[in-house]
């Protein structure tokens, strides 16, 4: 029998985060672990009168394609992810591992090399996200593996997860939609400041947000939700920046981040374990250096760290930056097969200003 939370978020997910009309084309993916949510969503999304198709991999086949796949095999894109990427009207994916670390031993090269071939198409699919046709969500069906990796069991894990997405409320769309409400209103504040500087232990980092916009992040594209953002100007950054949570990108955790900018590009980067495989990403492209996010997390329902980027860039009371691909829909403009979010803490007394103002002290706002 399924968890009934599973069939909750399910109609969440397709009515509020996608909007799913009829005879629109959506596409459904996760792990044969996310079965019984996959499932949910198909149905949902059959009486919604949309047209699902499902993907869902298999154990091992990620870890399969890279360890076997030759160069030309990794560069190569087929025709109909080409056309995926214009015919989609939405895009709904679930995370759930059968093995958390199963590409830790595969090469950064061959990681970055499919990163660096699948580019343009992250790039047509956020252009498109950006100017409204192609909805996508990504959210989390609860696993053995991320439970582990969270450090709970799973059924902690499992309320965990629906907790952080108001499963637990008996109307969970009307909460996600008061979350709105107070995320429209930290938006209005932050689209007059042209400049935030965040001060902290081992951090003295300024950015420049002049004439970007900020999005509230509540629900419509992950799930759970709880940030606002907007994409930095990119020769602005200037600064150093040490992040007080792991760094985790492609199955590998990278500890320690240190990093210091100039004219809007990391001019160095050290870190206590993981070092070389973070200068390997920095090396990716031209534009994996520079930042692509800048966002606030201020889900205050999830308080822990989980090893899952999903969850832990929306922790309440911290900040997190991207390196890498920008969402042309903030105005930010670089361009990257990366996008690594690193979370910064705010709780332990960081304050962040304002255009010379503190608008921001120990983990939350002081609108």
């Amino acid at each position: 029998m399924n968890d009934p939370r599973i069939d909750k978020l399910a109609r969440v997910l397709v009515h509020y985060s996608l909007r799913l009309r009829k005879g629109q084309l959506i596409r459904i993916a996760g792990s044969a672990l996310a079965a019984p949510h996959i499932a949910a969503a198909y149905r949902e999304a059959l009486q919604a009168g949309a047209h699902p198709s499902v993907r869902v991999a298999l154990e091992g086949l990620e870890e399969i394609y890279y360890k076997t796949a030759g160069d030309e095999q990794l560069r190569f894109i087929s025709d109909l992810e080409r056309m995926e990427a214009e015919k989609l009207d939405a895009d709904l994916r679930f995370l759930g591992s059968f093995n958390t670390r199963a590409l830790s031993r595969v090469p950064p090269a061959r990681m970055a090399m499919r990163r660096e071939a699948t580019r343009e198409l992250t790039k047509r699919f956020l252009e498109r996200a950006g100017r409204g046709e192609l909805r996508w969500c990504l959210t989390q069906a609860p696993t053995e593996a991320d439970a582990q990796e969270a450090e709970m069991s799973l059924a902690e894990y499992e309320d965990f997860v629906y907790t952080a997405g108001h499963l637990d409320r008996d109307d969970p769309v009307a909460a996600w939609q008061a979350v709105a409400r107070r995320q429209a209103e930290t938006v209005e504040r932050l689209e007059a400041i042209k400049t935030l500087r965040i001060v902290g232990p081992d951090t003295d980092l300024t950015v420049s947000v002049a004439q970007r916009h900020w999005i509230s992040a509540a629900g419509e594209h992950n799930f759970p939700d709880g940030e606002v953002f907007t994409g930095p100007v990119e020769t602005a950054t200037r600064g150093t920046v040490r992040f007080s949570f792991p760094a985790i990108y492609g199955g590998r955790e990278v500890t320690d981040v240190r990093l210091s900018f100039a004219d809007g590009r990391v001019t160095e980067a050290t870190a206590a374990k993981g070092q070389d495989y973070l200068r390997a990403m920095l090396d990716l492209d031209a534009g994996a250096r520079t930042l692509g996010e800048f966002a606030f997390g201020l889900n205050y329902d999830i308080q822990q760290f989980t090893r899952n980027i999903l969850f832990d860039e929306k922790i309440g009371g911290t900040l997190h930056m991207a390196l890498g691909a920008a969402y042309p829909e903030t105005g930010g403009q670089n361009v990257s097969g990366l996008h690594w979010d690193m979370i910064l803490e705010l709780r332990n007394g960081a304050e962040v200003f304002g255009d010379g103002e503190v608008i921001y002290r120990d983990g939350r706002f002081l609108f």
